[in-house]
């Protein structure tokens, strides 16, 4: 069993916090690996459904998209139901057709503020990727080309700004780090010691009590 599968077996484990739904936030700086750690974590939890939040924010509203999430995306699955929601295209500058979000066992919510005070309450469990953010911000550029430099230039004061306005690392339950071949998983700030701690860190890797 890997490093992923063990982290997937912990969280599958974890009460539900949204309906039946466990959410799970994966936030961290822009370039730091969020997408692809939500897509190896889905496949972890056999196939779990994906919201990247990219698909809620626009242009305009970068981090603006709390009061989509919420009516579109958490009370449905708070309620039980399958949630529906129009994912924004950076293209053509205008939402696109409705998108089902199933209320599955878990579901991973990825983007840069995904662990946002607004959105914490309904979150199982916080992972925040372990990789500093002038770094993270190079590799954001390097993969989108020079053509995304004006936006990139103008993202970086957006996400310094909501960073120290609403921080999400420090209610973070566990710290990935990417290493060579797979994931390191450590203790968060949010992680106390105690009985009723649900998912302890050992041997780096996420286990359950």
């Amino acid at each position: 069993m890997n490093d992923l599968d063990r982290a997937a077996h912990a969280l599958l484990r974890l009460p539900p916090s949204c309906g039946p739904v466990r959410l799970i936030a994966v936030d961290g700086h822009a370039g730091s690996g969020k997408s692809t750690l939500a897509a190896r974590l889905s496949a972890a939890l056999g196939d779990a459904p994906v919201l990247h939040l990219d698909d809620l924010a626009t242009h305009e509203e970068l981090f603006g998209w709390t009061g989509r999430l919420r009516e579109q995306v958490l009370d449905p699955l708070s309620r039980g139901e399958a949630a529906s929601y129009r994912p924004y295209d950076w293209r053509l500058r205008r939402f696109g057709e409705a998108r089902a979000l199933p209320p599955a066992p878990a579901v991973l919510v990825e983007g840069v503020g995904a662990g946002r005070q607004e959105v914490r309450p309904f979150l199982s469990w916080l992972l925040w990727m372990e990789r500093g953010r002038e770094d993270a911000w190079a590799r954001g550029r390097h993969r989108d080309g020079p053509d995304q430099a004006p936006f990139w230039d103008g993202w970086t004061v957006a996400e310094t700004r909501h960073f120290a306005e609403d921080p999400s690392r420090p209610f973070a339950d566990t710290l990935v780090r990417e290493c060579p071949e797979g994931y390191d998983w450590l203790p968060g700030p949010a992680v106390t010691a105690g009985a009723d701690q649900i998912i302890t860190h050992r041997d780096g890797f996420m286990s359950v009590n």
